[in-house]
């Protein structure tokens, strides 16, 4: 996509998902001129049809309340929760003094098939949600990406992995000077153009075509499925949006919010386009056909294995196989997040990877779609 000013009025050029270039917040010269020439108008007859079509911009975001703004639940008297020991949602010691553990289930786990950890979610009837989430009444109502895989697929995203400039200390070690990385997927090629050659970012921020991210799509039942007010960030804000849905007493959470995780490695390739990224995992051919389900909890960097979540247990779906996307499929994501009308821009680029879950806070009800 290409924006412009063409005669007074501003304009977006947009070509077919086989030949375009990234969306652009505005056109200069120089891109429209490329679009004539990839087109080959030059010299051909004016009225012939090109890859391209030339359309009126977006306009802003519809204005109005946000009325999940804020709905994190956090410490006693939260909206929703109003006998909430307080501060339940705050991070824990995963242990006790003893070594005993002292939380449920954390993410993001092994989903290799066949891994069983150590808590017993199964005896405790937490069973994760085994369909779609549209089937169980969860919508989607936030999507976000981490650096590297937070989840470990034997054979797909692990230590053998690799990328642009990848090592093991990087992988292992959280940085000062950017977020920690997860595994890496197994496509990247050091001589293969499509996972080096550079792509111009117009919306995402500090991407990195033959890197590896794992998208999150958070689904809720009380999310404001349907509305305006539907994408949210931060994610909490979405899955808390409507009180009385989600309980502590009796505790609801798995049944009532769910992740969707997909990894992906971006290459500068065209024929991996897909628009339409932030609406969920992509279900389509080999995409979305071995899923790992699984309770677990709330990820990101400020838990790890001797701190974990609260906001446990809560389901996981995650593709088991590493995926290739095109840079400008990123890029139309977070093109659209930006047209939403709470404002999305804190999740623009890649959240750090949280290290993998122990067998000993994982849960024992790994299940996955034949």
């Amino acid at each position: 996509m290409i924006y412009g000013k063409l005669a007074s009025l501003a304009f977006i050029v947009q070509a077919s998902a086989s030949s375009s270039p990234a969306p652009t917040a505005e056109a200069t010269c120089r891109d429209l001129k490329s679009a004539y020439q990839t087109s080959s108008c030059c010299g051909a007859d004016l009225s012939q049809s090109t890859h391209f079509v030339v359309s009126p911009p977006p306009p802003p975001p519809m204005a109005g309340a946000n009325p999940c703004a804020g709905t994190k639940p956090t410490n006693a008297g939260t909206a929703g929760f109003p006998d909430t020991p307080q501060p339940y949602f705050y991070n824990t010691n995963c242990t006790l003094a003893d070594g005993v553990t002292a939380v449920l289930e954390q993410a993001g786990a092994n989903i290799t098939a066949g891994y069983v950890g150590d808590i017993d979610a199964v005896g405790g009837g937490r069973t994760p949600i085994t369909t779609e989430y549209y089937e169980a009444g969860l919508c989607p109502v936030n999507v976000h990406w981490h650096l590297g895989a937070e989840h470990y697929s034997a054979g797909q995203f692990d230590e053998a992995g690799s990328g642009p400039g990848s090592s093991s200390h990087r992988r292992l070690a959280s940085s000062d000077s950017g977020p920690r990385q997860g595994f890496q997927c197994h496509h990247y090629d050091s001589h293969d153009a499509q996972y080096t050659t550079p792509y111009d970012w117009k919306y995402c921020q500090g991407m990195e075509v033959g890197q590896t991210y794992e998208v999150h799509w958070p689904h809720s039942k009380a999310g404001a499925c349907g509305t305006p007010n539907q994408y949210q960030s931060p994610f909490y804000d979405g899955v808390f949006c409507t009180p009385g849905i989600i309980t502590l007493s009796p505790l609801n959470t798995w049944t009532s919010i769910g992740v969707q995780g997909q990894v992906f490695t971006i290459v500068n390739n065209e024929s991996y386009y897909y628009p339409d990224m932030i609406r969920g995992a992509i279900n389509d051919g080999d995409m979305w056909h071995d899923v790992a389900k699984y309770t677990g909890s709330t990820t990101g960097t400020s838990r790890h294995n001797e701190v974990c979540s609260r906001f446990t247990p809560i389901t996981w779906q995650v593709d088991r196989t590493c995926h290739k996307i095109s840079a400008s499929s990123f890029d139309k994501m977070c093109q659209d997040m930006l047209a939403q009308r709470d404002d999305m821009s804190g999740d623009l680029h890649a959240h750090g990877s949280r290290t993998l879950v122990a067998d000993h806070l994982a849960a024992n009800n790994l299940v996955r779609r034949d």
